[in-house]
């Protein structure tokens, strides 16, 4: 998830202030939800499956 959001939340644009990047990862965030499928991959690892 860590990637995730570091790819596609906080690289696609560059905020400007910290109040910037916080509403730019959190309305990823929150278009995530509306996603299953996206949300399901990030509990596909091995290292994270105990909490699916």
């Amino acid at each position: 998830m860590n990637q995730d959001v570091k790819s596609n939340a906080v690289g696609r644009k560059r905020a400007k202030s910290l109040t910037e990047l916080k509403n730019n990862i959190t309305k990823y965030l929150f278009g995530t939800q509306n996603c299953p499928e996206i949300v399901r991959s990030y509990f596909l690892k091995k290292e994270v499956s105990y909490a699916a």
